[in-house]
């Protein structure tokens, strides 16, 4: 086990964490919901300041890892918008394209993967569900509301498991 291998991790969703959705939104709000223009026009979310420097910050103690209820298809552009922003490298796990189980079901499912061979410091996430269900798991959280509350994101996340 080399000295990184050891630091503990921090783990950072992306949607309403780093990235700010609000633009892309109003495809949520159509009948069928518009998911692949949701995705197709995440490349253009701008940061979100408060998340990013908090993930910034915590890649001096913690290898930083991203958490994210995106799809596998969007795993490129998804690195793309990491690297163009600033962010630390780290780990991105994404859902199978197939997978739409809630997110408070994927995300705690792949936290307990991560425990079992490291220390997670932290999780940070806007989604209210998974930070009470983490939270219920023993997981230290950080409840990210820096971002707009969405109605239709917060749907999406539990109904459609779909982000």
């Amino acid at each position: 086990m080399t000295d990184s291998d050891k630091r503990p991790l921090a783990v950072f969703d992306l949607d309403n964490t780093l990235a700010d959705t609000a633009h892309r939104q109003h495809f949520l709000q159509e009948r069928p919901r518009a998911w692949d223009a949701f995705f197709a026009a995440a490349p253009a979310d701008p940061p979100l300041a408060e998340g990013v420097a908090m993930a910034v910050e915590s890649a001096g103690a913690c290898e930083v890892v991203y958490l994210t209820g995106r799809p596998e298809r969007c795993r490129r552009d998804t690195l793309d918008w990491l690297a163009a922003h600033g962010l630390p490298e780290g780990r991105v796990h994404m859902r199978g394209n197939a997978d739409r189980r809630p997110a408070r079901f994927t995300k705690l499912e792949t936290l307990r993967r991560l425990a079992r061979t490291r220390e997670v410091r932290f999780l940070v996430d806007d989604d209210e569900l998974v930070c009470d269900d983490a939270e219920r798991a023993g997981f230290t959280v950080v409840r990210a509301r820096w971002a707009a509350k969405s109605a239709a994101l917060e749907d999406a996340q539990e109904r459609e498991g779909r982000t």
